[in-house]
């Protein structure tokens, strides 16, 4: 038997309960959880914000974990042998069809209609499908990936989620080399894509966000200047943008916030031709006004939804990680550790602001 943490339904407390072990099919595995992550989106599934979720379930959609068991799995989803006890993490969005329209001809999996999501689109009766359990169940033809060598579990968890997302929202952007970017929101996506902005060359990188320790670490992974939603209002925040810009605003937009007030800022501090990348709106939180034709189309605006991540983007943002452990010091993002009688806790710490990334750990060794 294994112990889980259980989100039975939105708002309900948190359990935790035994669940068997699987028996392995072939192409599977079995890993013991290292570590988990708490995001932004564990609380929208505790508010019940996302739907068609088959509550309960077993939350944590991106975790590290050391292989235990694998059947006719010899090799990780890049060919590297694999082996007991290897430490691996793995890609939390399964069974696209490779058959449909969004799969073959848009190349867009993330919009397959067949597309199910670890940690968040399986039930606690299909098995340990979340990372929030003392060990992962991987079903067959769930991409592992072995962390590249001298990088560590809490490298990759401390960015979690947003460690993808935010690689994928600045290679979205199309950011240009001495690009002024502005990043909404200082949490883990944002934190994120302000340090692939400043590695891919981005000329000045500019934070609006709280709380102060989190603007704290943005400005230790590369942003240059800081703006504190509490002690720089928005007349305040346009006119120090615009000084930095010549008057013309930011050559490139990330909102990270997930608040509907951001938009409508991060279009009027956009200059004439910039490109805005909306990535922080994984779930509905609600409705803004914006006119189009002086925010966008007057504007020529470049808007472009990120919504989630492919493969490839999880490949390569650990490939940097690897490279620039250095200047990606994701592992300071986290900001307490939980087992997992304590989940109900790291969700309420997430949602009010106490930590900046809350990680699960199941069975600490």
């Amino acid at each position: 038997m294994l112990r889980a943490a259980v989100m039975p339904g939105p708002m309900k407390p948190l359990e935790v309960r035994e669940l068997p072990d699987p028996a392995l099919e072939p192409g599977s595995a079995l890993l013991e959880t290292i570590v988990s992550e708490v995001c932004g989106t564990d609380v929208h599934l505790h508010h019940g914000r996302l739907s068609d979720v088959p509550y309960p379930i077993i939350p944590g959609h991106v975790s590290v974990g050391r292989l235990l068991e694998a059947k006719d799995v010899s090799v990780d989803a890049l060919g590297n042998p694999l082996s007991r006890d290897d430490v691996v993490t793995f890609y939390d969005v399964h069974e696209v069809c490779n058959e449909c329209w969004y799969c073959l001809v848009a190349k867009q999996p993330n919009r397959c209609p067949r597309r199910r999501v670890y940690g968040i689109t399986y039930s606690v009766d299909d098995g340990p499908l979340g990372g929030w359990a003392e060990r992962i169940y991987l079903k067959p033809g769930v991409r592992i990936v072995k962390l590249p060598d001298g990088v560590t579990p809490d490298e990759v968890i401390g960015g979690g989620c947003g460690l993808f997302t935010g690689f994928a929202a600045v290679e979205r952007s199309t950011l240009a080399m001495a690009d002024t970017v502005l990043v909404q929101g200082a949490g883990p996506v944002g934190l994120s894509a302000v340090a692939f902005a400043a590695l891919r060359g981005a000329g000045l990188v500019v934070v609006i966000g709280d709380p102060p320790a989190r603007l704290a670490l943005a400005r230790s992974l590369g942003a240059d200047v800081t703006l504190s939603l509490d002690q720089h209002p928005p007349d305040e925040r346009e006119e120090l943008i615009r000084e930095l810009t010549d008057g013309r605003g930011v050559d490139v937009a990330i909102e990270a916030a997930g608040s509907p007030d951001a938009i409508a800022e991060g279009l009027r501090l956009l200059r004439d031709g910039g490109t805005y990348v909306v990535a922080g709106h994984y779930t509905d939180v609600g409705s803004t006004n914006v006119n189009f034709h002086t925010a966008v189309n007057r504007k020529h605006a470049d808007i472009r939804g990120q919504w989630g991540t492919d493969f490839a983007h999880l490949v390569r943002a650990l490939k940097l990680l690897s490279k620039h452990r250095e200047r990606l010091r994701f592992a300071d993002i986290i900001g307490s550790r939980y087992g997992l009688d304590e989940a109900g806790r790291a969700l309420a710490d997430v949602e009010s602001l106490r930590v900046t990334k809350a990680v699960i750990v199941p069975s600490p060794r």
